[in-house]
């Protein structure tokens, strides 16, 4: 593909990041001009109110696209998000907008934004106590505990109400989980759906079906991606979903339970890989065109 902009897009992900370097590439073609941004590498200088990545000014780029803010999720994320909120407000154009990022970072902050939207989700409490919490495991007969800044179920654990409960309890929120995520396990039928929205527009779906050896079905455990096909009423319930959040590029985790579909969460950044594998989809390209045109715009 021959250069046609000359557009300057960073890309903020990770140099080991096979989705980050797909982005940036993309870029690349359309642009000439390669620049993938690893946060922890930095300089925030407030006295002369730049950016800069090496001999990179990220106050100078048209433009930068968030694919991955850190290698871990964790609140720390949220300082790093805070000199992008500096970045956008200098003038610099953010795709997502930051604020639209950490609305749905925090596992809690996403939950709430999708409760009071009025989009079904799993039966959930939220605690810092631990009787309480073995009071909700009790009632749901079987729960996982989910920490509040994680991705591919990592630190997740599932809970059975009878004897150990308040073990299984004591044991995650001395894990570093002093707020204890507590959400009832839904039936699933050995799938769960991904549906990607870029700009706000429906791009496609994939399935993550379990391996059977695990209690979810991420590809971290062995989960495959197969191509899917939702219905009408399933594509509009995920659109109402991410609508809350006006991310640019984004997935909804869906599941369709015996009660209906519920929504797991709506995914700050979205994933590539779901949906080359199970569509040869390629949403970076997508993705690239869709920056490209909105700064053109």
């Amino acid at each position: 593909m021959s250069t046609t902009h000359g557009k300057k897009v960073g890309v903020i992900g990770r140099q080991d990041g096979w989705s980050s370097r797909r982005l940036a590439d993309a870029f690349e073609k359309r642009t000439g001009h390669y620049c993938l941004i690893e946060m922890d590498s930095l300089v925030f200088d407030l006295e002369r109110g730049e950016v800069r990545h090496g001999e990179t000014k990220l106050n100078e780029l048209d433009a930068l696209v968030v694919k991955k803010i850190g290698a871990a999720y964790s609140p720390d994320l949220l300082d790093r998000m805070e000199i992008l909120r500096f970045l956008r407000r200098r003038g610099v154009t953010i795709f997502s907008e930051p604020e639209s990022m950490i609305k749905a970072m925090d596992r809690i902050s996403c939950t709430v934004t999708l409760r009071l939207g009025e989009i079904p989700i799993p039966p959930t409490v939220i605690t810092e106590d631990v009787s309480e919490a073995v009071e909700a495991i009790e009632r749901f007969g079987k729960a996982v505990l989910k920490p509040i800044y994680t991705s591919k179920a990592r630190g997740m654990v599932v809970v059975e109400a009878g004897n150990g409960v308040r073990k299984s309890v004591d044991e995650f929120q001395g894990n570093g989980n002093p707020i204890i995520y507590i959400q009832k396990m839904v039936p699933l039928p050995g799938r769960d759906l991904g549906l990607v929205f870029l700009g706000g527009e429906y791009v496609g779906t994939y399935a993550r079906v379990g391996s059977g050896g695990s209690w979810n079905t991420t590809t971290h455990s062995g989960g495959k991606y197969q191509p899917h096909d939702p219905s009408d009423e399933l594509i509009d319930l995920a659109h109402r979903a991410q609508e809350l959040f006006s991310l640019a590029f984004t997935c909804v985790d869906v599941a369709e339970t015996p009660d209906g579909p519920v929504v797991f969460e709506v995914s700050a950044f979205g994933g590539f890989r779901g949906l080359l594998e199970a569509r040869g989809i390629d949403a970076a390209e997508l993705y690239a065109d869709y920056v490209l045109r909105q700064l053109e715009a």
